[in-house]
């Protein structure tokens, strides 16, 4: 029988940064947005406050964009600071380059196994589902949904008692299965 266990986001990730006022590396959303417009041109931002100082950093949203090319709820979700837009564009890689921003998403997932029944079995099959693209370790969800430490998972790779089609080892953040037999 397929368990299916999720990654979910707890809150928004911290943004690594550096500060011009503190030289602190961490800034987190304030899921507010700054939307200026020139004529017909439009600029929007993403404000970001230092973890430390509390100096306010703007990431950019939209640079010099014909109002025209904006979709009409973007607007409305950018004028409404929608804190699910924060979301979806703190995610995007776009965003992310343009702003030389990556993203800290420590400490803000959990992982739902759906109960521990799965645990007792000779077998294990586990489909593991991501609800936002948050890069997390194998190994590390493999064992805290097991309840093992990162070592023993190690060793059931190397012994082959632990397998998948994905390489375990490294960072994922798409869906996977494995496979495990004690």
């Amino acid at each position: 029988m397929l368990n299916t266990w999720v990654v979910m986001p707890t809150c928004l990730p911290l943004i690594r940064r550096r500060c011009h006022a503190c030289a602190s590396e961490r800034f987190r959303s304030s899921g507010k947005f700054r939307v200026n417009a020139h004529h017909k041109l439009i600029d929007a931002w993403l404000l970001a406050l230092c973890t430390v100082c509390g100096e306010t950093s703007k990431l950019t949203v939209l640079e010099r964009t014909n109002v025209r090319s904006v979709r009409p709820e973007l607007l409305d979700r950018l004028h409404g600071n929608d804190p699910g837009l924060a979301t979806e564009l703190l995610q995007d890689a776009t965003v992310q380059r343009r702003n030389h921003i990556a993203l800290d998403w420590d400490n803000a997932w959990r992982l739902d196994t759906g109960g521990s029944d799965h645990l007792g079995r000779e077998v294990i099959d586990i489909s593991v589902r991501f609800a936002a693209r948050i890069p997390v370790r194998p190994v590390r969800l493999i064992a805290d949904g097991c309840g093992l430490s990162r070592a023993e998972v190690e060793r059931l790779i190397e012994e082959g008692s632990l397998v998948s089609a994905v390489r375990l080892r490294g960072k994922l953040s798409s869906g996977f299965t494995f496979t495990l037999k004690r």
